[in-house]
């Protein structure tokens, strides 16, 4: 008998159930979030033993009243969330929605932790996060919008398998191409800021990117610590790159952090400065531990959003430091249609700032959402591996009132599910659709793609290289999310020590300096744990 039960239900794991993430993530440069009507509703779950037939992608209306309920959930709809995300449901509902969402702050954080000794704290691992940073090579769709590629393999538990859903958005522009950007830096400049790897570092980024940036781009500049200035107004860069510079170089850290001044402050700075027809984006750089002022993160976050339903400025946390608000830098950006990411080196920040953040200023999708349906006939249950926040409820797929996630060029969204079949199936597995509002226009658009149960690879191990890095991503970050640091919840999980193995082998045989890093990480994990 497998792990998970001979009734498909997951058993709970050693001493305590895996800490449930329960705060919002975010997208940095392009921006992904759930909305807050986008929340309870969507459900992972058991198949019903009668089969049927295959579910249609998508729903154009609702599938019930109020939706179905976890196992152990007397209350809310939303049920007991444990580590690995919430529990398998035994009703039959096939369908899995979720807002797009491209962060990798999660994992860059945890890389930090251990390099300082430390295994992360498990509410501060998300799994998605930690597979979406590494580089995939999904086919790119000719224009604007998505392609869809889903695949899967065989895992070392009979009859479940690792299910990956690919979504990708067209190449980025050259520099040249893209639409002008209007970006307001909101610096951190508190007292805990003057730590070697926090400003120094921010400051050396900013002013490397000052120099990539186009002439016809504009910039802002506003610090805060236990109050909030803006140093610098929207400033074309053209003939002033020096007055950026030298308002870049002045920074130096002070007092307490009233992050609520800074970001009320930096979006008044931003709709200030606003220009039609370019890509209008606030870029937080925080430790986000907020201490003076005002301190309540709903507070906070309610003027985030409020600035982006009614001037569409979008957020772009950067996180720094050793003791970082994880939690409050994720809901900021989620709540703001953006994401975050967290650098610690020189070169962490040189690629997010000089790299990332020029290149990746265009929009090509908004309010961009995924579902996934499973065919009832060879799906017995399955499992979306994180976006324990991001979930949507399947009948809002469609209303396009409900808040998605913002996507930019050159991006691409892996999602992973674990999938138990039903012993001897064979056909049609599962169907993926993503829908998305044009950036201009707000016209709906929709692709999908599916794939049959012969077309899962024999084990996950054996499979090609973006499967296999995203798959040991995936069990990193559940292994870290259990109490015990060994093993996880994930279906196969082969344990920290046999993990880095994988790693190492699959370091060895790419020659990928990511896959390397992470590899390495998983070794220092094992470790500690």
């Amino acid at each position: 008998m497998n792990r998970y039960g001979t009734d498909g239900r997951r058993g709970r794991r050693g001493t305590t159930a895996l800490l449930a993430l329960t705060l919002a993530g975010g997208l940095l440069l392009t921006g992904c979030g759930a909305g807050d009507d986008a929340s309870s509703g969507a459900k992972d779950t058991a198949a019903d033993s009668r089969g049927g037939s295959a579910p249609l992608p998508a729903p154009d209306r609702p599938r019930g009243e109020g939706g179905q309920r976890y196992e152990g959930d007397t209350s809310t709809g939303e049920g007991e969330k444990n580590g690995d995300s919430q529990q398998v449901a035994p009703d039959p509902d096939h369908l899995s929605t979720f807002a797009l969402d491209v962060d990798t702050a999660s994992y860059g954080y945890a890389r930090r932790t251990l390099a300082e000794g430390r295994l992360p704290d498990p509410a501060t691992v998300r799994p998605e996060e930690f597979v979406n940073s590494f580089r995939q090579d999904y086919d790119r769709p000719d224009g604007d919008g998505f392609s869809v590629t889903v695949d899967g393999a065989r895992t070392d538990d009979e009859d479940w398998s690792l299910v990956r859903v690919g979504l990708a958005t067209r190449p980025a522009e050259r520099q040249s191409e893209r639409p002008p950007a209007a970006l307001t830096f909101v610096i951190d400049v508190s007292g805990s800021m003057g730590e070697p790897g926090r400003l120094d570092l921010a400051q050396e980024a900013l002013g490397t990117m000052t120099d990539r940036l186009r002439d016809d781009d504009s910039v802002a500049l506003v610090t805060f610590s236990d109050e909030a200035e803006t140093v610098l107004p929207m400033t074309r860069l053209g003939d002033h790159r020096d007055r950026v510079h030298d308002a870049i170089d002045e920074l130096e850290p002070t007092e307490s952090t009233n992050l609520g001044a800074g970001v009320e402050t930096g979006y008044e700075t931003a709709v200030d400065g606003r220009r039609e027809g370019a890509t209008n984006r606030v870029v937080l750089v925080s430790d986000a531990l907020a201490n003076t002022g005002d301190t309540d993160a709903d507070t906070i976050l309610e003027r985030v959003a409020t600035e982006r339903r009614e001037h569409g400025v979008t957020l772009f946390g950067v996180g720094v430091g050793s003791d970082y608000g994880d939690a409050l830098m994720e809901r900021l950006a989620d709540r703001g249609d953006g994401h975050t990411t967290y650098v610690s080196t020189p070169e962490d920040a040189r690629e997010v700032f000089s790299e990332q953040l020029p290149r990746h200023v265009e929009l090509t999708a908004r309010d961009a959402k995924a579902q996934v349906a499973f065919d009832p006939e060879t799906v017995a249950e399955f499992r979306l591996v994180g976006y324990d926040d991001r979930r949507v409820a399947d009948e809002d797929f469609r209303d396009d009132r409900v808040d998605g996630g913002e996507v930019g060029p050159g991006h691409t969204v892996t999602a992973l599910y674990a999938v138990r079949t039903r012993p001897g199936a064979d056909g049609h597995l599962a169907t993926a659709t993503v829908r998305w509002l044009d950036p201009d226009s707000r016209t709906p658009h929709e692709e999908s793609g599916d794939v049959a149960s012969d077309a899962l690879d024999d084990s996950v191990w054996e499979a090609g290289r973006g499967l296999r890095v995203a798959a040991t991503a995936a069990y990193f970050a559940d292994a870290l999310r259990s109490p015990d640091g060994d093993g996880g919840a994930l279906p196969g999980a082969p344990g920290l020590a046999g993990l880095a193995e994988r790693a190492e082998g699959l370091a060895d045989r790419t020659e990928d300096e990511d896959v390397r890093e992470l590899a390495e990480a998983i070794e220092e994990a094992d470790r500690l744990a």
